[in-house]
């Protein structure tokens, strides 16, 4: 995105200039210090989402959080999109930050509290893998839009709306994780939310009082495992 032409010519033109002139690696005159500030602001927003994150996420539920987060990261790359000015650029960014921040605490903790036990090594890898190939689709498609000229790099952002999207959308259908909502103390909910993943012919019983031990269990130690 920071490569693109248009998008340099538009918003940060001292950086074209430099690079013209530059006499040693180009990269080197990458120095504007709001082009900085806005490829810094994703992660410093992320960075301080993170911070309150289980918190918030340990009050409010899994699938809330997720759903918040998919939310900030869908009008951050609307703004960034639609954006005619540094302000809305670092604004947009900073929302893509908080919904990054959000949304990767909860989306591997609910993947490790509704797999079943056999599957769950698994699915965590397999978020793992699927950020990877997250980030080279982006690089991919920064390739591609490149091409279109003078406003290639607004379809660059705004299919950041992909992703945010998917993940409202995804956060809607499903329940919270049975643990999130024993330790808010809606046991009637876990246990049909319980029900629910691991299908309605599936003897649950014993899973969820294994559930309701282990949080009661975290609770007397205090030591924050949920």
């Amino acid at each position: 995105m920071t490569q693109m032409d248009s998008f340099l010519g538009k918003f940060f033109p001292d950086v074209i200039d430099g690079r013209k002139s530059a006499k040693v690696d180009a990269y080197c005159k990458y120095d504007n210090q709001w082009l900085t500030a806005f490829t810094s602001s994703l992660w410093i927003a992320g960075a301080l989402s993170s911070l309150v994150a289980s918190r918030v996420t340990r009050r409010v539920g899994r699938q809330a959080i997720m759903l918040i987060g998919g939310v900030l990261f869908l009008a951050g790359s609307v703004v960034n999109a639609a954006a005619v000015n540094i302000a809305m650029l670092i604004i947009g960014r900073m929302l893509l930050g908080f919904g990054l921040g959000f949304t990767l605490q909860a989306a591997p903790v609910y993947l490790s509290e509704t797999a079943p036990a056999r599957w769950r090594g698994a699915f965590t890898s397999a978020y793992n893998a699927f950020v990877v190939v997250g980030i080279l689709s982006a690089t991919v498609t920064n390739y591609f839009t490149n091409h279109i000229p003078g406003w290639g790099w607004r379809v660059s952002l705004g299919l950041a709306a992909v992703p945010g999207a998917a993940t409202v959308l995804g956060a809607f259908f499903v329940s919270d994780t049975p643990i999130s909502l024993v330790m808010r103390g809606q046991h009637e909910r876990a246990r049909a939310a319980l029900q629910r993943v691991r299908g309605d012919d599936a003897d649950v019983e014993a899973e969820f009082k294994d559930i309701v031990r282990a949080v009661d269990v975290a609770r007397q130690n205090d030591d924050g495992a949920f």
